[in-house]
């Protein structure tokens, strides 16, 4: 397969050397493609990072991938795949679900959308994401001095999404598909080949990056998910009204779920919920 110019950040002169390599791995098939390229040690990393914004928040199937695919897949060839999760002060667990749904919130943390269809600011990446791997990071020994390297799974096709931006002090990202030229189907093609099944689109199920096909798909084909996800809509804009603010949206029709989406209809717009979001960290 190709090669291309690299997009490492950590193979920079002059960084600080890299002691701790880890994988942020997303449940999406970039990600596990760098998961089956380590097993067959063409790339250096054992150990792969799940940052679980919750299992009522992550789309099941992401999770059942996870469970029964991935993790058994990285035991038998000696890699580590571990599930983190974000904590409070007192140790408990906090979800995504019930950060949106908490009653005193008044931040939203997911890019709901505006009336207009725009989408709004987000901190879900961040705060469930970024700083959950971050917090793993540290307190395994990164430091500025000693930063960790951490990989992320964007592909060719999706270099738009190399945001180098995010580093924090302690950590170095890399790109390793773009430093191969692997793109999306090349993924596809590593992961058939090592015998498995290829992982479904990985994000939340109410993300409102979802395209309206995807909405429309998960209406048919998970009825239970979408009335969760109107649901949701409807908590956070009684809330909302509480505080004598404007409703938002969960897509960009300016109006509640059930009615932007209704049933039995079809769709040719193209799924965009892949690579919507740009930090990296999400979809891959």
């Amino acid at each position: 397969m190709p090669g291309m110019e690299s997009h490492t950040t950590a193979s920079s002169d002059d960084a600080p050397e890299s002691r701790l390599k880890v994988v942020s791995y997303g449940g999406g098939v970039q990600s596990t493609a760098l998961l089956v390229l380590a097993a067959q040690n063409r790339l250096p990393y054992r150990t792969f990072l799940f940052a679980n914004v919750g299992d009522d928040s992550e789309h099941p199937a992401t999770l059942a991938y996870l469970r029964h695919v991935a993790i058994p897949y990285a035991t038998r060839h000696g890699l580590e795949l571990m599930q983190l999760t974000r904590k409070r002060r007192d140790g408990s667990t906090e979800t995504l679900m019930q950060r949106l749904k908490r009653p005193e919130s008044r931040s939203i943390p997911i890019p709901v959308r505006m009336a207009n269809g725009a989408p709004g600011r987000r901190s879900c990446t961040a705060d469930f994401k970024i700083k959950v791997i971050g917090r793993w990071l540290r307190d395994h020994g990164a430091t500025a001095d000693a930063p960790a390297t951490v990989a992320i799974g964007i592909s060719v096709d999706e270099i738009h999404r190399a945001n180098r931006r995010r580093a924090e002090r302690y950590e170095l990202i890399a790109y390793p598909l773009l430093d191969l030229g692997l793109r999306r189907a090349d993924c596809e093609m590593v992961i058939r080949e090592a015998g498995l099944s290829i992982p479904p689109k990985s994000a939340c199920f109410f993300c409102p990056f979802r395209s309206v096909q995807g909405w429309r798909q998960l209406r048919e084909n998970e009825p239970r998910l979408f009335a969760e996800a109107a649901n949701l809509e409807d908590v956070i804009n009684e809330r909302r009204k509480a505080l004598g603010r404007d409703p938002v949206y969960l897509t960009r029709y300016g109006r509640p779920l059930a009615a932007a989406i209704p049933a039995n209809t079809t769709s040719d717009s193209v799924d965009e919920l892949h690579g919507a979001c740009d930090s990296g960290w999400c979809m891959t």
